[in-house]
């Protein structure tokens, strides 16, 4: 078999696998990324659920900032959240990129996935995705102890501190959406259509794919000039 061959092979096995491509163009060699269904983290999800795995997603990212081949990353994103600790590594991996990054909000970026929006440089959301903010919750065995409590609180002021770390929303904005009573029926928060979430600060701007790369492109011209 060809070294074009083998190229073209491995490329499609990571589509298939990762969700990922290179696109290769005169204007910058950009890296698309999904961010689908539930963050796996150190539970295994069941077959039948959508995972993102965030042990391929890392390495990944190491390798796409070291690359010389690619200049940009393109975060698309559709994702219920999932495990708390391994959204947040990928998104403070992203955001400690040098290299241009862009995401792009598509159907729903809800729970953890919402620092994984903020992350890159820029974000954008397209008018009928949604994002749900709501306080941070565990499924499962929880011991029943003030200690549990006091865990669940900081893991929230870590995530509301990347938050508006990484957008335009403010503090007080921010926990007044998660702690919300009177959006849903049988829990706290608030759901974010997209220019509600761009008129709260939680993302830069409203727009679709051509505006995310428009953006992206940008960003490499910039940089290598």
């Amino acid at each position: 078999m060809s070294e074009n061959a083998d190229m073209k092979k491995q490329e499609q096995e990571q589509i298939i696998e990762l969700g990922s491509d290179i696109t290769k163009s005169s204007r910058g060699n950009i890296y698309t990324l999904t961010i689908i269904g539930q963050v796996e983290g150190h539970q295994v999800a069941p077959e039948t659920v959508k995972t993102t795995k965030y042990e391929h997603v890392l390495p990944l990212l190491a390798g796409i900032e070291e690359s010389e081949d690619i200049d940009g990353l393109l975060l698309l994103l559709n994702t219920v959240g999932g495990d708390i600790e391994a959204g947040l590594a990928i998104a403070e991996m992203i955001a400690g990129m040098k290299k241009p990054t862009v995401s792009l909000v598509l159907g729903g970026g809800h729970s953890i996935g919402i620092p994984l929006a903020v992350c890159t440089k820029q974000s954008f959301i397209t008018p009928t995705a949604s994002m749900t903010v709501h306080p941070v919750r565990m499924t499962g065995l929880v011991v029943g102890a003030p200690q549990t409590f006091r865990y669940f609180h900081r893991i929230q002021e870590q995530i509301a501190d990347f938050v508006t770390a990484n957008s335009r929303i403010s503090r007080e904005d921010f926990e007044r959406y998660m702690m919300a009573t009177g959006e849903m029926a049988t829990d706290v928060g608030t759901i974010l259509y997209g220019k509600e979430a761009v008129a709260s600060g939680l993302i830069d701007k409203l727009g679709g794919l051509s505006d995310a790369l428009d953006a992206l492109h940008q960003m490499i011209e910039k940089q290598k000039q």
